[in-house]
């Protein structure tokens, strides 16, 4: 297990790195077990939060109207970062949205990393759902406002540490951190997030559709198709 990492999640405003933002950070400097730094802040985004948003993370306009801007909030996040290694669950997905962000505005954002969901999909083969929510069911891991930014990064510590003192002697090359790479040609196709698998099997209870889709294979992509479908009416 790291002796030191940080663990962390974001609320954004939608599924796109490229053309959504960041509204909420949250963090979690872990030192020996324990945390020792937080980080918690709301970014103020350029247009306002659609209500699909704000029924998924429960944050609402309101909340960030008095929010610094990425210009400041960005270079903080990335200063307390430093040189530690990243833990979060579906890492790429917020990991992804930082770097982009962080490009934006002429930083670099290189990391090593270590993703609790592909851990889970090595050693809980058999569940049927391995999203932060689920795991956090099966181990009791309590969970005070999932969905939102520090709360999930703080839930995925105590699981990454819980999953690495039952699993990581068994299958330790899952548990090394290893450089993050979501950018370049030929990249390969990201796993659906659990908030968006969570999302889309909302929607489709809601609208009273049955979709065919395996939630294991689900890549974020066709997630995305699937749910900009549904909100437009259309059918899969």
């Amino acid at each position: 297990m790291l002796k030191s990492y940080i663990a962390f999640d974001l609320e954004t405003t939608g599924l796109s790195p490229e053309t959504n933002e960041i509204i909420e950070i949250g963090a979690l400097k872990v030192q020996d077990g324990k945390v020792q730094e937080r980080f918690m802040e709301f970014i103020m985004p350029s247009e306002p939060i659609s209500a699909r948003i704000t029924e998924i993370t429960g944050i609402t306009n309101e909340m960030v109207a008095d929010a610094r801007r990425r210009e400041e909030v960005i270079p903080a996040f990335l200063d307390f970062c430093g040189n530690e290694v990243l833990v979060g669950h579906n890492i790429i997905f917020d990991y992804s949205f930082m770097k982009n962000q962080a490009e934006l505005l002429g930083l670099s954002f290189e990391k090593q990393g270590i993703d609790t969901l592909k851990i889970a999909r090595r050693v809980h083969k058999n569940m049927e759902s391995k999203s932060l929510e689920a795991l956090c069911a099966h181990y009791e891991i309590d969970n005070k406002a999932a969905h939102r930014a520090y709360h999930d990064a703080l839930a995925t510590a105590k699981l990454y540490q819980t999953l690495a003192h039952y699993f990581e002697e068994r299958e330790p090359q899952v548990f090394k951190p290893s450089p993050l790479n979501c950018s370049g040609k030929g990249r390969t196709e990201f796993p659906a997030s659990p908030k968006q698998v969570a999302f889309l099997a909302r929607l489709a209870a809601q609208k009273k559709i049955k979709i065919n889709w395996n939630p294991e294979t689900l890549t974020k992509s066709e997630a995305s198709r699937l749910i900009e479908l549904i909100l437009s009416g259309g059918q899969p």
